[in-house]
């Protein structure tokens, strides 16, 4: 079985934050299934994390996306810094 894949390119925040939602909550009910009698594929969980990854990459991408150029700097010297640190 083919898994399709989530076509996020051109999805607007709102709905984003709407699936991972539902995809949250989608999943914490597989993990309940699945602690309770078992799921017929347990891969879907695995399948299930990486999509709730993909979204939360794409509204951090729209994020970085609509921060200002001072912003964007003042983040990359923190950044400069926590390495630095280390």
């Amino acid at each position: 079985m083919a898994k399709e894949k989530l076509e996020l390119a051109g999805v607007s925040v709102e709905d984003l934050h709407a699936q991972l939602g539902s995809l949250s909550s989608e999943l914490n009910t597989m993990k309940f299934d699945h602690a309770v009698k078992g799921l017929g594929n347990p891969m879907e969980l695995r399948y299930m994390r990486r999509d709730i990854a993909r979204i939360n990459t794409e509204i951090r991408k729209h994020e970085l996306a609509s921060m200002s150029a001072e912003s964007l700097e003042m983040r990359s010297k923190i950044r400069a810094r926590r390495r630095r640190q280390k």
